[in-house]
């Protein structure tokens, strides 16, 4: 339902936009390819994954402790009382359910690792977000959306893609963050002038990559309706020949047969 909604926005946002007489500006990042290229985000995945690979250790430690005292019951169960036999199976009973809850402690749907990985993706999200607000400002866009997110894009040109842009943004901001003199700030300044320059000088190359191809698309087509219109012709000329002959054909058959009819009324 969400997505049906979404792509009805888009498509009357896209129309507006088609009518309106400044066209809307629409871009995208790449979430994912995003957390793959920020360090820090990279650096507290692997301790999670490290925490992750510790719990299931202990997981699989305790299902094997529960799997040994069923084995010592069944290899016991000849020697031991009812009594036992039902405390002990109360036991293993207990172990499981224990086992159970450690796992969806850790593993469930509010357990320790959803949690963690909310934590770690938060920062990352809030500098994207910072970013993108940036960005959009700047080259004026009215929408910018997460190719990955549920609402999805169905299709988009890299030529929309901001991802490496919003991961500059996210370097600028810690770059700054380190400063320490004046120098250096001067130096962060011009390195970010020419960052943005060439966003877009990179922007206004693209734009005309599509614009070539547009023209050589319309230069295909024009050709390939000159193609057709010859084509017609020069079908039309063969029908028309072809039908030239084809009466001039049964016309001397008829002549022929018109003067045989005389020659045997004559004879």
């Amino acid at each position: 339902m969400l997505k049906r909604t979404f792509l009805f926005t888009l498509f009357i946002l896209i129309g507006f936009g088609a009518n309106a007489q400044k066209p809307i500006n629409i871009g995208y990042v790449d979430m994912e390819y995003i957390l793959e290229n920020v360090p820090e985000y990279q650096q507290a995945s692997t301790q999670l994954d490290q925490r992750v690979k510790e719990w299931q250790n202990e997981i699989e430690q305790k299902r094997k402790e529960i799997n040994e005292m069923k084995t010592s019951l069944q290899n016991e169960r000849a020697l031991l009382t009812p009594e036992l036999i039902e405390e002990r199976e109360e036991e293993i009973a207990y172990q499981q359910e224990q086992a159970t809850d450690y796992e969806q402690k850790r593993f469930g749907p509010k357990g320790d690792y959803m949690i963690q990985k909310r934590q770690l993706i938060k920062p990352i999200q809030d500098q994207v977000f910072t970013a993108v607000q940036e960005i959009a400002e700047t080259r004026d866009f009215d929408f910018i959306f997460d190719r990955n997110s549920e609402s999805g894009i169905l299709f988009a040109k890299n030529r929309f893609d901001l991802s490496d842009q919003v991961l500059r943004s996210i370097n600028r901001a810690s770059n700054r963050r380190q400063i320490e003199t004046k120098q250096e700030e001067r130096e962060l300044e011009r390195a970010e002038a020419r960052t943005a320059e060439e966003d877009e000088e990179l922007s206004a190359r693209e734009q005309a990559v599509e614009d070539r191809k547009s023209e050589r698309q319309a230069l295909i087509e024009e050709r390939r309706r000159k193609q057709d219109s010859i084509k017609e012709a020069r079908q039309r000329a063969f029908e028309e020949r072809r039908e030239r002959i084809l009466k001039e054909r049964q016309q001397k058959r008829d002549s022929i047969e018109a003067a045989r009819a005389r020659k045997d009324t004559i004879n």
